[in-house]
């Protein structure tokens, strides 16, 4: 399932195989919250950028269209036309960020929809049931994500009920698997380590997780307000603690410069809104940093975003036409940056694997995040 090819110091280059398709890693899955990217990008669009794994939102699809409908539909790859493999977040972290008058217990959470105020209840089973009727490739246990600034003893209590939670989503999910009328029967697991910012308490968890022999594991709990430092540090102490011989996979990670550093330490998949949501305000990735369209020096640059990119956008059109199209609010202009941005994405990967490959590792991301570091607007 899970094959390393490669490995550069801690870094891996490996293939994962499942039921929709084999995954090359390291690998930066594009973020369809609802079942689309954010900027009017189709599926069809995403196989040409050179996708390899889309992730959808379990909380989201579940309040709409629901899940069961998606089912009827013959699940989330035939409803959204999307052949490759899928991951869908659990929807613990939308439940502890979005719902509001939420009430966690040990059966799970009560809380409202964000859409409509209804009361909704999930927990452990109902988050892995949501997930089989959505049929992904790789569904996500339900945690909590606690604040990283939150204190020791509510970090502390909140991973116990993790780890609680994990072992029943792992228990629901064979259950789930082995049923007749479900559509994906070798749907996967990934567990998520969680601990905020105190190292002992994740390096505890992640012992504690690896033992169940899941099909994967993430680090969850990061990127939410701590420094890039405090990120850099937890990886160092807790990805030794996982299984190498699993994917590793970094939660809602992030810039490529976070994403090179935690390469280095050992991860294997990401996933961030970073690309689509720049995408949309103008904000657009090159070699040589971000740049800025809006700005009034483009308004007669007849260059392409960046030169000699492959994107939709770089092949056809100017950064004058696209400024014009994003003053003018144009929907095409959002969804050109767009685009250029989740290719840069998708293809800053496919460069790591080939570095890893070529085993300079650690020299190609030193001249890259320098080059990439030099202009920043």
């Amino acid at each position: 399932m899970y094959k390393i090819l490669k490995k550069d110091g801690k870094a891996k280059r490996a293939e994962f195989s499942t039921v929709h398709g084999t995954v090359q890693t390291p690998v930066f899955m594009n973020v369809g919250t609802a079942a689309a990217i954010k900027g009017a990008v189709a599926t069809t669009d995403l196989e040409e950028i050179g996708t390899q794994i889309e992730l959808s939102n379990t909380y989201h699809l579940h309040v709409r269209p629901g899940d069961e409908i998606i089912k009827k539909l013959g699940g989330l790859h035939r409803f959204m036309n999307w052949h490759r493999p899928i991951l869908t977040d659990s929807g613990g972290f939308q439940v502890f960020s979005l719902a509001s008058l939420r009430k966690i217990q040990e059966e799970g959470v009560q809380f409202q929809s964000h859409i409509d105020g209804r009361r909704i209840f999930m927990g452990p089973e109902e988050s892995m049931q949501i997930q089989s009727n959505l049929a992904s490739t790789i569904a996500m246990a339900f945690d909590e994500c606690p604040s990283s600034r939150a204190d020791r003893e509510y970090v502390q209590n909140s991973v116990d009920r993790t780890t609680r939670w994990l072992v029943r989503c792992k228990n629901e999910m064979e259950r789930l698997n082995s049923l007749e009328d479900t559509i994906n029967k070798k749907q996967l697991l990934f567990g998520i380590n969680q601990g905020a910012v105190f190292d002992d308490i994740r390096i505890e968890h992640a012992k504690r997780i690896a033992e169940l022999d899941l099909d994967g594991y993430a680090v969850g709990g990061l990127a939410v307000g701590e420094t890039h430092e405090e990120m850099y540090r937890i990886l160092d102490a807790v990805v030794p603690y996982l299984p190498e011989e699993k994917p590793t996979y970094l939660m809602g990670v992030g810039t490529p410069v976070n994403i090179l550093e935690a390469v280095e330490r050992g991860v294997d998949f990401f996933d961030c809104v970073y690309p689509s949501r720049n995408g949309r305000h103008g904000h657009v990735y090159t070699a040589e940093g971000k740049l800025n369209l809006f700005n009034a020096k483009y308004e007669l640059d007849e260059k392409p975003i960046q030169e000699g990119c492959g994107c939709p956008a770089c092949r056809n059109y100017s950064r004058a036409y696209i400024r014009h199209l994003l003053k003018a609010k144009e929907m095409l202009g959002m969804r050109l940056c767009v685009l250029h941005n989740l290719y840069f994405y998708n293809h800053l990967m496919e460069d790591i694997r080939q570095a890893i490959e070529a085993g300079n590792y650690r020299e190609f991301k030193k001249n890259w995040i320098s080059r990439y570091e030099g202009k920043q607007e």
